[in-house]
This record gives structure tokens, sequence and C-alpha cells, in this order.
């Protein structure tokens, strides 16, 4: 049995400062289903020493990983924003984040790339858009 179709996508920002990244992204259904809910995988590429804000929602998954739930994403619309601010060990002058779908309910999403980002985000304190 084929699940709903569903078109998952985050959109957001990352930024590194002395050794606190901060993420922050809206997920979004672009249709044509409703969805009860889905789970993105957020990775850090250093290993994730401290966690300054958690949201309600998210809980760590490893030692460089996070999972956020999105909450219920009718067709059409947008969730609310997600904010996850982590420590990562040493002071690397840069870090990797991988943005993806742990689980979609079951939906079939023909578009994976809006779902899928890799961000580069340099210890500058400057913002980076996925």
């Amino acid at each position: 049995m084929v699940g709903p179709e569903a078109d998952l996508a985050f959109h957001g920002e990352v930024s590194l400062r002395e050794g606190s990244v901060r993420v922050r992204f809206t997920p979004q259904n672009h249709g044509p289903s409703d969805l009860a809910g889905a789970t993105v995988r957020l990775r850090w590429s250093t290993p994730l020493v401290g966690v300054e804000r958690l949201p309600e929602g998210c809980l760590r998954a490893g030692v460089s990983a996070v999972l956020c739930r999105t909450g219920a994403l009718d067709a059409g619309s947008a969730g609310s924003p997600v904010e996850v601010v982590v420590r990562v060990a040493g002071a690397p002058g840069e870090v990797g984040v991988r943005i993806d779908t742990a689980w979609d309910g079951g939906a079939v999403d023909h578009n994976p790339r809006n779902n899928r980002h890799a961000v580069l985000a340099l210890d500058t304190g400057d913002v980076y858009y996925f």
C-alpha cells in the first residue's frame, strides 16, 4: 500500500560562532496531501558537547545528531519555526550541518531535494541559508 503524496521542504539558516552552532528552520508541506507529522534530522560534522537550547519536540540522537518533530503539516502550509542551538567539540573553524527527513509519516515525496540540505558554516557568526 502506498502512502499519501506530500512534498516536504525545510528552509532556514545556520550560523557558527566560537563553537556555538545555531540552526533555525521552517518545515513546509507543498502537498497535495496533509501530513500528521514528520521528523527532521540535524547532523553536525563535529561531535556535540552541549545543547544550549533544545526546543520541545527535539531530542539528542547520538554523538552528533538531533531529531525534531514538525507537528501536523496541512497541504500548502508551513509549520512552526524550529531553533536548535548546540555546542560542538573543540574550536572548529567550520562545521558542516546536514538537514533531512528522518520520518515522513509514510508519505511519498517525489521531490526530496528540497528536504535534504548540506550547509558549511564558517566560524564568523555569518548566517548561511538553505
